[in-house]
This record gives C-alpha cells, structure tokens and sequence, in this order.
C-alpha cells in the first residue's frame, strides 16, 4: 500500500500513467477504504488503462468483465460444465452408484465454470485480492446492473448447489462507463466517483513523450496541438489518448518529423471513425489546424 497520495502518484508515473492530483486522490481512497472505484468519462480517456496499472503496481491478477447487451449471470457468475456432467453421469450409471452419491459428483467444484466475477471471489482466497475490472457498464442492461449491487456490498456470491462464497479480502475493483446510458443511483452511492475528462496541452503532451519515446520532439507538440484543435470541432466521435497515440504510432511509422497535409490526409483513418468526421476535414480545414498546430507548437518548445 501506498502511504500517501504523493506517493501513489509517483507510482502511477512510474507505470507510464500520468494521473492529475484529483484521480490519484479517487484511486488512493479506493484502495485505502477497500470500496469500488467508479469511472466515467468519454471512450479512450484513459479509465481501463487505470485496472490494468494497479493490477501491475499491485503485482496481482487482472481480472476483467467485459459488458455488452444481454449479458447474464452464466457469462458474468458461473456456469456448470454439462457436457462434462453428463459423459461423468453415464460412467457413474455404469458403477451403478446411488442417486445421492450422483448429485453429490455432479454438483462438484470439478464441474463449475468460473466467470470473471467468480474468479474475483475464489482468487481473493486463494491468493492475494486481485483487481476486478468491469468495463463499459452502461453497455449491459439494467437487470446486471442491479445483480452488481450485492456483489458489490458484500463481495460474496450464492450458489444454490455449493452454497455462498465469499472473498477473504475484497478485490480492487474498477468500474468504468462511457456514459452511453446513466447508470442508476444505487450504484453510483457504493463507489467512488471520478469523471475523466479529455486532457490538456501539456499533460496530453507528456502522455505521448512518455508511451512513445522515439518520437520527434516537434512532432510530439504537433501531434498533441493538432488533436487538442480536432476535439473544438462538432465531430461524431472526438478523439481520445488513445487515438492520440495510435496516431503517433503510425506517424513514426511513417518516418515522419513533422506533420504535413499529405502525411494528415493519409492517416485520418488512424483518428477518426466515421465517415462523416472524415469528410468534414477538407484539405482546407486541415491546412488552417497544421499552421495553428504549428504555431502551437512552437510556443511549447
């Protein structure tokens, strides 16, 4: 643990994730006080990247659930294995073996197909708390969302056949939303909330000098001035970190120093996702964003 929010921000510097003093206080009380950190904020910000440092400064497992629509308790809990019950049901037929001696086979641990939230559970006693990543819950429905209220109190979860398992110290656990859906109240109130904005200038700069080292100092400026500039249009879908540096990425690829029309042109398709977003930028409109990147740029350095 770590003793001071100072502290756990040097850390999360040291796993590559440059945090502002209000989230490194968010994930500090979380850790601290042992209850769920809830993170909203718009796709490619940086909230799933979170789960997966602490996991790394925590030296523990990262156990993640990745929601969507329909997801259900057989995907999300457990699952018994029946094809496997019913072959081992036979062979115990054929030994001629009583029916509560079958009951007993088939229910068995042997036999149960643990599911991310269930691995939280049984990791936690076996070995040390690991982190529970669930992602992206305004994608399930609102049934999951209400199944996650116990678990979430209680860390523990009922099976009918084996009876109740509960954690012997509760996971991390990471919520993350991008807000496609509220999620409802009761939730919220057994978490730590934190909205994750788009970053700024300098910290979006130093992102980007920090994930990907071999890049031009120049272009780093350009690159980060450039998408600070695309985020003030009315576009579908803005950019986030992430397309940042998937951006950077290809750009350095490319063998590039400097940006260009040509080289922005080329690799629109690395930022944006919609055609209509694509199309909004003209060789005109990129032109006006270069020189005022370049401008920008030139100020940061």
């Amino acid at each position: 643990m770590h003793n001071s929010v100072d502290d756990l921000q040097q850390a999360l510097s040291q796993h590559d994730y440059i945090a502002e003093r209000g989230l490194s206080v968010a994930i500090y009380l979380a850790l601290k006080t042992g209850k769920p950190l809830f993170l909203e904020g718009d796709a490619g910000v940086g909230k799933t990247e979170i789960a997966k440092v602490l996991a790394a400064m925590l030296d523990t497992q990262l156990i993640r659930l990745q929601c969507y629509e329909g997801l259900d308790i057989n995907t999300a809990v457990y699952e018994w294995n029946y094809a496997g019950q019913i072959l081992h049901l036979r062979l115990m037929e054929r030994e001629g073996l009583s029916r509560q001696a079958l009951e007993s086979e088939l229910f068995s641990p042997r036999f149960l197909l643990k599911r991310p939230l269930l691995q939280a559970i049984e990791e936690s006693r076996d070995a040390a708390a690991p982190v529970l990543l669930i992602d992206e819950l305004d994608r399930s429905d609102e049934e999951f969302e209400a199944f996650l209220l116990e678990l979430l109190s209680d860390f523990q979860i009922t099976i009918p056949e084996l009876g109740t398992l509960k954690a012997a110290q509760p996971p991390v656990v990471v919520v993350t939303s991008n807000r496609t859906r509220e999620i409802h109240d009761a939730l919220k109130r057994r978490c730590l909330y934190f909205w994750i904005d788009y970053p700024q200038f300098q910290k979006e700069l130093r992102i980007v000098e920090r994930k990907a080292p071999d890049v031009a100092p120049m272009l780093a400026r350009q690159i980060t001035a450039f998408i600070q500039d695309m985020r003030s249009l009315e576009l579908f879908k803005r950019p986030g970190i992430a397309e940042t540096l998937d951006w950077t990425a290809a750009l350095i690829a490319l063998d590039q120093n400097e940006l260009s029309l040509e080289a922005v042109q080329d690799t629109l398709g690395v930022i944006l996702k919609y055609r209509d977003d694509v199309d909004m930028l003209d060789a005109a409109t990129i032109q006006n964003m270069l020189e005022r990147a370049r401008v920008e740029a030139q100020r940061a350095g």
